[in-house]
């Protein structure tokens, strides 16, 4: 019984604290990713938070920008994220296509943040590309609005097309920019260039043709051929359709062959020195094999990536109880039949050797333990809260376990890749202070931070006072 609760005692001192559950156990041995110089450096321009969904990109890369800029850096944060928590935590009512200057960060630098209008980012590429009449007659167009509000692609091409636009103003000394949310974290890369396919294609400039070649000569040339095409194509798409694409190719004559020099033209930008990537993922089966797909498609595109920053890891300040002994500690406690409580010493009391013999058999021995009000009586709600903490320790420690067997197959097959670990937080980040709180964490992976086990003042460090083999 001693031991049992001397076990309990290990859960809830290593649990009872924020500290203590917080103690940096990293999953693996793989490479520390030191994220302080690489925000520092004055020639990392722009950071990509890439991933798949749901694994932390937006908090990740808010975090991003807030510790940059708290180090001195003028920063903008680009956010594709629809549920908006970006502004939230920030304290900005609302983002839009404006960069917003965020209140309240600390030290010399700045931080500003948008949101991409996707829609709006598109409008602008026309105004800037065609005369007010012509670029008035494309906005109003219905296939071009069709187009720019929700055509597969669309959005991952315009946030490219943004990135491009803030990296031409050079105003920002550094640009972070979260992915847009999609099925698959190739998108990013693939989508800007299917759309500048689709908008260059041969399909569009056929029907861009008639406009090209000019007038009647040009519609009589080849109105054998086009009124054959148009005829299928209007049975496919509906003859409203097709007029209205066929409009839009006409307005848009004089600004075709741009839409993939310029997917092209960013591509490029994401290639160059400069430019960082991070894959943000999460310590499970599926993130972490998507965060793999990742890395061998960035290699394979030759894209400079950093490092993984691994979202949500879970620790334990009582790591040297095993899921195993916790579990075998709660059932003793929650089972009296299974130890002789009252002299440590191991056996059923309902055993058959009791029979026959001069003690009373354990129920009424029990009984009359009861009606004398019997410690153990009293005892009986504690071993059953306690019996409760260590199953609860049990099963942190199994996810544990299953965390450091996923991190470790993405390890073995990515050794080259460094990693950041987070751990996971009790709640949502909404505020500045949370996100600043993430950034610490971030740079609490580096050997030389206290927080690091590997550092001297690190209670867990061999050297330190209060490490237990100094105790």
């Amino acid at each position: 019984m001693s031991t049992d609760r001397a076990e309990a005692r290990e859960v809830t001192e290593g649990h009872g604290t924020a500290e203590a559950q917080e103690a940096p156990r990293r999953l693996s041995s793989a490479r520390v990713l030191d994220i302080d110089p690489l925000l520092d450096d004055p020639g990392t321009r722009i950071v990509v938070c890439c991933g798949s969904g749901g694994v932390g990109k937006t908090t990740t890369a808010a975090a991003l920008g807030l510790r940059a800029a708290e180090r001195g850096r003028k920063v903008v944060v680009l956010t594709i994220d629809p549920a908006r928590r970006l502004a939230q935590s920030m304290g900005i009512d609302s983002l839009d296509n404006v960069p917003r200057k965020v209140k309240g960060t600390e030290g010399d630098g700045e931080l500003h943040a948008m949101m991409l209008d996707m829609k709006r980012t598109f409008d602008e590429v026309v105004e800037a590309h065609a005369d007010p009449q012509r670029a008035a007659a494309i906005l109003a167009n219905p296939f071009y609005q069709s187009l720019s509000a929700g055509f597969a692609g669309t959005q991952e091409y315009m946030a490219m097309e943004k990135l491009g636009q803030l990296r031409a103003r050079d105003e920002w000394d550094l640009i972070v920019v979260d992915t847009p949310p999609s099925r698959s974290a190739l998108d990013f890369l693939d989508a800007p260039k299917r759309l500048g396919s689709f908008l260059d294609g041969r399909l569009i400039r056929l029907l861009t043709a008639p406009a090209k070649l000019g007038g009647r000569a040009g519609m009589a040339f080849l109105n054998v051929g086009m009124s054959m095409m148009t005829g299928t194509i209007g049975k496919l798409l509906g003859g409203q359709l097709l007029k209205d694409v066929q409009t839009f190719v006409s307005a848009m004559d004089t600004t075709f062959g741009g839409f993939r020099t310029r997917a092209d033209a960013t591509y490029k930008l994401l290639q160059a020195p400069g430019t960082a990537f991070l894959v943000v993922a999460a310590p499970e089966r599926d993130a972490l094999r998507e965060a793999a797909y990742f890395v061998e498609r960035l290699a394979a595109e030759k894209m400079p990536l950093v490092g993984l920053v691994l979202n949500r890891v879970h620790r334990s300040g009582a790591g040297r109880l095993s899921a195993e002994r916790a579990l075998a500690a709660a059932e003793n406690l929650e089972d009296p039949r299974i130890v002789d409580q009252a002299d440590g010493k191991a056996g059923l009391r309902n055993s058959p050797d009791t029979y026959g013999s001069s003690q009373p058999p354990a129920s009424e021995t029990a009984a009359a333990a009861s009606e004398e009000g019997s410690p153990a009586d009293a005892e009986r709600p504690v071993d059953r809260l306690t019996a409760g903490l260590l199953r609860l320790h049990a099963d942190r420690m199994q996810l544990l376990s299953r965390e450091q067997r996923t991190h470790d197959r993405f390890t073995a097959r990515h050794p080259e890749v460094a990693v950041a670990e987070v751990p996971a937080l009790p709640g949502d980040v909404h505020d500045l202070a949370g996100l600043r709180d993430i950034g610490n964490r971030l740079a609490a992976e580096r050997p030389e931070h206290p927080e690091h086990p590997e550092h001297p003042e690190h209670p867990e460090h061999p050297e330190h006072p209060e490490h237990p083999e100094h105790i």
